[in-house]
Order: C-alpha cells, then structure tokens, then sequence
C-alpha cells in the first residue's frame, strides 16, 4: 500500500491550462483600455489628445525605466523605438481624438478590426498564416461589435474615423512586430513596456507642447482620470500585454481587443445606457467570437480516424 510520502507529487498544469492562465492575464489589459472612452469624455479636459496621451505615456515609462534600470542595446535601441512610436506615439493621439470626436461605440468598433489587420499582416511578417477557424470568428467578432455600438443615432465624423482607422492599423503592426522580434534575452515584459511608453511619451512631448499646451484647468477628476490611464491602462496593462504576445499564437491574442469595446458597452450601461435586443445578440456573438478564437477549430470524425490509422500523419 502506497503510504503518503511515497505517493507522487500532483502533476504540473497542461500546456492548454497555462495557455488559458496567459490568457485570462493577457485579457486584463484590452479589459482596461475599454474604460478609455468613458474616462476621455467623462474626466478628461476636451481638445487635448497629445495631452492626454502624454500623461499616459511619459510617467508611466519612466517609472518603468526606474524600476528596472535597463537599457536597449545593440539592435533593439531601433526596434523599441519602432515599437513605441507605433504602440504608443502613434496609437495614443490617434486614440484620444476617435474618442473625442466619435461616440465610444464607434470609435470601438474601428479598434475592434484590428484581429483581421493583425492576422493579415502576420502572413507576410512572421508567416503565422492563421486558420480558417480564427478568420471566421475574427469577422463575426467584428460584425458582433457593429451590432453593439453601431445604430442610426451613431454620428460619424471623417476625422474621427480616420484617427480610429489609423490607430487601429498602427497598434496592428506593433502587435506583430513584437511577435517577431520578441524580447532581449534577460529583459521581461516590464522593461519592454517601459522602453516603448518612455519612447513614444518623448515623441509626443515636443509635439503636445508646439500644438496643444497644457490645459487652462486640471481639476481632481482629470487628475484621476490620467492616473488611471497612466497606470492601470498604461504600464500594467502594456507589461501584461507583452507579455501574453509574446507567449500566444498571433490567432490567440489578437482577438482579445475585441474586450476593449465590449467592457466600453458594458461601462455605458452602467451610466445609463441599454441595449436593445439586436445589441444584445451582438454582445452575444462577439463574446462568442472571443471565446472561440482561443480554441483550434473541431476536427471531423473521418480527420480524426485517419491521423489515428497506422497511415495516417501524426
């Protein structure tokens, strides 16, 4: 009789289960940057993109850098530049003005294309072509999010919708090339962050004071409305997506945006907002979507018989 001491320790996680631990973690960060919308235009001074996006970068990379006190080398002094300017100075402006200029439905719905961007482009950067699986969830996620925010009483202004469209398309290939290039050997995802959020909030520090300023008037709930970007949806949000793209398969992460319009929906509700019965089943089937795109696609009876048989691939 085996007695307790003898008995075997408890077998480690499977690589699906930790796969699902990376994602839940991963998922926190577009969780947060859902609550973007309704923090720019309930808490944050109007006509201050740069600003805004400034006060979410600059603090939160430096603080980075001072933590970890490491610096890029070699290569990657170009690589994290291309990776802030497109992951932060780039993305941040462009995403503070969609916010300001379209109602946040819309300007989510603009972010939530950037699973079909990121999985186009990972075909000719890391060639991870994905499956005919994630495509079609990548669409219904996107139409799911349409049927959500997208209604007759949505005002659609150019500028905003570029600025959506052109951020969307700029945190796209910062998604994948982060995937490509990974990190440095013995620099962790906080480091990673921190060289990009420092990066892009010095892009934009020369650039917010030439054409923004500083606003008039910062009253406390502006104060905590950049805190909560800076940090929350700044450098922990930034460290924990690093990291899960860099553990994920590109047709795993990618959909996890798809939360980020989602969570805007659910925070307008709980400022007022309903939703009717064909936002409703967008909701649905944009959850849907999420959950389906981090599964491989079910195989068939006959598939499954022949990679058993003797002849059959491994």
């Amino acid at each position: 009789m085996q007695t307790l001491t003898e008995r075997s320790p408890a077998p480690l996680r499977s690589p699906h289960a930790r796969q699902m631990a990376t994602v839940a973690l991963t998922a926190l960060a577009p969780v947060s940057w859902g609550t973007t919308y309704a923090v720019t235009t309930e808490l944050l001074p109007p006509g201050h993109p740069l600003f805004a996006g400034l006060m979410r970068a600059l603090p939160a990379g430096l603080l980075a850098l001072a933590i970890t006190r490491v610096l890029p080398r070699g290569d990657w002094w170009w690589k994290a530049a291309i990776l802030g300017v497109l992951n932060i100075g780039a993305f941040f402006p462009l995403l503070f003005v969609a916010a300001e200029r379209l109602p946040g439905g819309v300007a989510a719905t603009l972010g939530a294309a950037q699973p079909l961007l990121v999985a186009g482009l990972a075909i000719a950067v890391v060639h991870d072509r994905p499956t005919t699986w994630r495509w079609v969830w990548s669409v219904v996620g996107v139409v799911g999010v349409g049927l959500v925010v997208l209604g007759p009483e949505a005002r659609l202004d150019v500028v905003g919708v570029l600025a959506g469209l052109g951020g969307t398309a700029a945190m796209a290939a910062g998604v994948v090339l982060a995937k490509r290039w990974g990190r440095p050997a013995g620099v962790g995802p906080l480091t990673l962050a921190g060289w990009q959020l420092a990066v892009g909030g010095l892009l934009l520090l020369p650039l917010t004071l030439a054409v923004e300023g500083v606003p008039q008037r910062i009253d406390a709930g502006a104060v905590g409305g950049y805190l909560w970007l800076g940090s929350m949806g700044g450098l922990i949000a930034y460290t924990l997506w690093f990291r899960g793209i860099g553990q994920l398969p590109v047709g795993a992460s990618a959909p996890l945006v798809l939360l980020s319009p989602l969570v805007a929906t659910v925070v307008g509700i709980a400022l007022g907002e309903s939703l009717s019965l064909l936002q409703t089943l967008g909701f649905v089937l944009a959850l849907a979507a999420l959950l389906a795109a981090q599964f491989n696609a079910p195989r068939s009876a006959g598939r499954r018989k022949t990679e058993g048989s003797p002849g059959g691939r491994p």
